[in-house]
């Protein structure tokens, strides 16, 4: 192997008739050697954050993105929380229902939840009303209340989506809420 430190400039060519010569010197080799270790340890977390995503997807009974917002209920004796329903707070999240746990992500990439809940703390799962937006897409809604006061609203364009988060939360969770609570028409 050519020791690249003890060359104070190295230079090659396609042959002795090419006549444009690259010439580095040792402190530009030791530069791109530096950039590639970088790409290569870039490579290996990208790699492991792939695996781990996999994993994931393949043990999670139930994943994907879904629009989300948190509310806190109001405790005994507390006044109602105000009607913010004119604020749009929907943030996106991947969620991940896994094992005992529902998991929150920022994206299906990132290696570790933002937040998650016990299965064992969800008291209520239901169905909200579905809106036409103005654009004429509509969206469909449920919610999860836990036993801590959390309330998480979730909403997707797609029904076959909220339907099966809905049915099965509610199987695991044992709620006994009823699918068929709120009217699945848009409103207009």
């Amino acid at each position: 192997m050519l020791n690249l430190f003890n060359l104070r400039r190295l230079s090659w060519g396609a042959g002795k008739d090419e006549q444009k010569k690259l010439v580095l010197s040792a402190t530009e080799i030791e530069s791109l050697r530096s950039e590639l270790v970088d790409l290569e340890e870039r490579e290996a977390h990208l790699k492991a954050r792939l695996e781990h995503i996999d994993e994931i997807l393949r043990s999670a009974r139930l994943s994907g993105y879904l629009l989300m917002r948190t509310r806190w209920t109001a405790l005994p004796g507390e006044p109602a929380p105000l009607d913010d329903t004119e604020v749009d707070d929907w943030l996106p999240r991947f969620v991940v229902l896994q094992g005992p746990c529902i998991f929150l992500y920022f994206m299906s990439t990132d290696i570790s939840p933002q937040d998650s809940t016990l299965l064992s703390d969800v008291i209520e799962v239901g169905r909200m009303p579905c809106l036409t937006q103005e654009e004429g897409q509509t969206r469909y809604y449920f919610y999860i209340v836990t036993r801590h006061g959390l309330r998480y609203e979730c909403s997707s364009a797609s029904k076959l989506q909220v339907d099966a988060w809905l049915t099965t939360l509610q199987e695991e969770c044992k709620t006994g809420s009823d699918l068929s609570t709120i009217d699945d028409s848009p409103d207009t």
